[in-house]
């Protein structure tokens, strides 16, 4: 293989559009004031000028900015991570209220040299942002917390409005992409997660470009929906640096749409795909289409018992 051959030239769509107003700025700077983490810069993030500078939204990363994995998509550092914060969940929580936000995201570093993953930290978050923002709705996205029952009730028992937890990629190339983290314990998660609270929507996404087949997405929804999952979304992979997986496939902005379509008739609530999109795009919309979705359920529900 040729150099020339080694990388596939982006296409024209995922053309990013820079914005940095007063707004991007201003969260930009609370953020450096708060010591706060977001997942938005560690992850390098093709969203943050739209959701920064336009829709004023953030996704905070707490537990500190060092994983202890080094998936082979992700630009998150890794290392050996640093003490707890404790003092953490009320500056998020301050964060929130000072930005007025409508949706927050919450979501961390893998913690696997905790005992329970961090859960502790994520729940004392939430019930931060309840007491300082009690209008806003909260996702939390957090690790696979080592799979302990234990971890993921805690954090359960916090009631978040959102449970998301990503799959990422497809059973095959499960093994090559992420570290630690297995497809079972995954749908594991999200299954354990539903059965502790089934009011609250859980949600996964799937990075799609890898070298994944259709009928392998399709399967991995299939799965998803197996295990009660309500809300998937679908994004482009997009190499970070050249130490991580390259790009095997660009998917136009058509065949996204396809898979929208294909998701939805397999009884997902949402589903947001676009080559653009990431977990946390336009969380705050993805809120209030489960809401409708379980509002419709219930009246449907009652319609049948008449």
């Amino acid at each position: 293989m040729t150099k020339k051959d080694e990388y596939i030239r982006k296409p024209d769509w995922l053309k990013i559009k820079l914005n940095t107003n007063d707004n991007y700025m201003g969260l930009k700077k609370m953020m450096r004031e708060k010591n706060l983490h977001t997942v938005c810069e560690e992850a390098r993030c093709p969203n943050i000028h739209e959701c920064w500078g336009t829709r004023r939204t953030a996704t905070f990363m707490i537990l500190g900015d060092i994983c202890t994995r080094a998936c082979r998509f992700c630009a998150v550092k890794t290392g050996l991570p640093n003490e707890l914060d404790l003092k953490e969940p009320e500056r998020v929580a301050d964060s929130v209220q000072l930005m007025n936000l409508k949706h927050v995201v919450i979501t961390a570093v893998a913690r696997d040299d905790l005992k329970d993953g961090g859960s502790q930290v994520f729940a004392e978050t939430v019930r931060a942002i309840r007491r300082k923002s009690p209008f806003t709705s909260i996702e939390v996205l957090p690790s696979d917390m080592g799979g302990v029952f234990d971890n993921i009730k805690t954090l359960m028992d916090a009631k978040p409005d959102i449970m998301n937890y990503n799959i990422e990629t497809v059973r095959r190339l499960t093994p090559r992409v992420r570290a630690r983290a297995t497809y079972d314990r995954t749908l594991e998660f999200l299954r354990r997660a539903k059965e502790l609270n089934p009011d609250i929507p859980t949600k996964s996404s799937i990075m799609v470009g890898l070298g994944e087949t259709k009928e392998e997405i399709l399967e991995t929804f299939d799965d998803l929906r197996a295990n009660n999952v309500d809300i998937v979304t679908l994004g482009q992979y997009l190499q970070p640096t050249k130490k991580h997986l390259k790009v095997q496939k660009y998917y136009h902005p058509d065949e996204f749409a396809e898979l929208r379509e294909a998701a939805m008739e397999k009884g997902f609530s949402h589903c947001e795909a676009g080559p653009l999109v990431r977990s946390s795009y336009h969380a705050d919309e993805q809120v209030n289409a489960a809401a409708k979705a379980k509002q419709a359920a219930g009246e449907e529900e009652l319609k049948q018992q008449v």
